[in-house]
């Protein structure tokens, strides 16, 4: 496939990661998403409706066409090997690697790629627990994983994946020791709605925000 530019690679991913989250994709989403101008995401639009990336339908919602699918998969596939490739083969903790990766996605050559595509493969999961693909909450519920903000009090879970496109959430999670695979138990819901919670780092309270953030799999008793 032909190289594009960054600037349409960021919106086609991120057209895409916001439909995996159930959003529908308006100009105004793609301004909050990508932290730019309505102008800006105005004259992004017409260019990539032009070059037969996205349609636009008259109320404005946004679809990436087959082939606007296939470079935000591309994109999304390069971000994914290099988290890999840097916690890994680099050692770089799970809580920093998806801003490194950020700036990295868009100087990978071909060749670099079919690299790590050789060496780390295409169907594993990144650092943070997620699938080159973004899953959608309902995908996720099928495969019998909750927020940890639903998930009943007095319970044990095993961290499944966390939404990694918060680099103070991260490292605030990591801080209160939860992580990729690890355990955490839900102890009390309070009254506004905060959690109390115990973690292999002790105990803490933990907002609602940051609990929607964590996908949990119940633990079996026994």
């Amino acid at each position: 496939m032909a190289a594009i530019s960054v600037s349409k690679e960021d919106y086609l991913k991120a057209v895409l990661e916001a439909e995996s989250e159930g959003e529908t994709v308006i100009s105004a989403t793609l301004a909050h998403w990508l932290g730019v101008s309505p102008a800006a995401v105005s004259m992004a639009l017409r260019r990539l409706k032009r070059d037969g990336f996205v349609q636009v339908q008259e109320d404005g919602v946004i679809h990436l066409t087959e082939s606007g699918r296939e470079a935000a998969h591309r994109t999304l596939l390069r971000h994914h090997l290099i988290e890999r490739m840097l916690a890994e083969v680099f050692g770089m903790p799970w809580y920093e690697v998806h801003d490194e990766a950020e700036r990295l996605e868009h100087a990978v050559s071909p060749a670099f790629e079919a690299r790590l595509l050789e060496k780390l493969g295409d169907t594993g999961i990144c650092p943070h627990g997620n699938a080159v693909l973004p899953e959608s909450p309902a995908h996720r519920s099928r495969r019998g994983l909750t927020t940890l903000a639903e998930s009943p009090e007095g319970g044990m879970y095993t961290v499944a994946s966390l939404y990694e496109r918060d680099p103070q959430l991260l490292r605030f999670l990591h801080e209160t020791g939860i992580a990729p695979g690890g355990a955490v138990r839900v102890l009390r819901r309070n009254y506004d709605q905060t959690l109390a919670i115990e973690t292999p780092a002790g105990s803490f309270t933990l907002g609602a925000p940051a609990a929607e953030k964590v996908w949990v799999k119940a633990v079996s008793a026994g």
